[in-house]
């Protein structure tokens, strides 16, 4: 039987990789909140102008940055999840 793990002390370079990935996981979320509200202020102009394609963009906008906010907050979780299941196989 073969048992390996994962060795977060294995290569140089490990905890200043995790640094960076947790930086990018911020901007992701940042622009995140960014999208949303630039997508909430073309819905309302949309829907208040009375321009059904512009509000609709807004909607399916607003949706979008919803979930990239869910997959840059459940990106961790979800790896590990898929690792757990891997590892189960």
């Amino acid at each position: 039987m073969i048992d390996i793990n994962p060795n977060g002390t294995g290569l140089p370079g490990i905890e200043q990789l995790r640094v960076i990935v947790g930086a990018v996981m911020t901007i992701g979320l940042v622009l995140s909140v960014l999208a949303l509200i630039v997508a909430a202020i073309v819905w309302g102009f949309g829907a208040n102008s009375s321009n059904p394609h512009l509000a609709s963009r807004g909607k399916t906008c607003v949706m979008v940055a919803c979930g990239a906010a869910i997959i840059c907050g459940a990106a961790v979780t979800l790896v590990n999840f898929f690792w757990n299941v891997g590892q189960s196989v």
